[in-house]
């Protein structure tokens, strides 16, 4: 069996980053207005999930991954939901001012269309610090 690699998990209102732990190249990339929702296992909670939509093919994917402890599951899924909703912020902010000077850039430049509510799940909510760029 194929060992699974530790990564770096990079969460910001921008989207997110796995980063290969060993030689810090970028893996993969998802910008948070692809990803639809995010929650952990109720079974396993170190266990969590967050879907995302590839826009050239139209698919759906599910990016499943456990963390080393379930605080830590916790931290990366409170802090998916925070990116959320700055990031929701930071859109109806703009819409309401008729710019874009204070969108990001993934937010610049699309369609209009109503700006849907952040959705994450959260099982339990714990005390944490936020801590940019934590290996799981």
């Amino acid at each position: 069996m194929k060992k699974v690699p530790t990564i770096i998990l990079s969460v910001s209102y921008k989207g997110v980053k796995f980063i290969d732990a060993t030689n810090k190249n970028i893996i993969a990339e998802h910008e948070i207005r692809n990803i639809s929702c995010a929650a952990q296992d109720p079974e396993d909670l170190s266990t969590f999930a967050y879907i995302t939509k590839d826009l050239k093919s139209n698919h759906h994917y599910c990016h499943v991954f456990t963390a080393f402890d379930v605080n830590l599951a916790y931290e990366i899924i409170l802090t998916l939901g925070q990116a959320f909703e700055v990031a929701y912020q930071l859109a109806l902010q703009a819409r309401k001012g008729g710019h874009s000077s204070t969108l990001p850039e993934s937010f610049e430049n699309k369609p209009s269309k109503p700006i849907p509510k952040p959705r994450v799940s959260i099982r339990k909510s714990v005390p944490f610090s936020l801590k940019a760029d934590r290996p799981f």
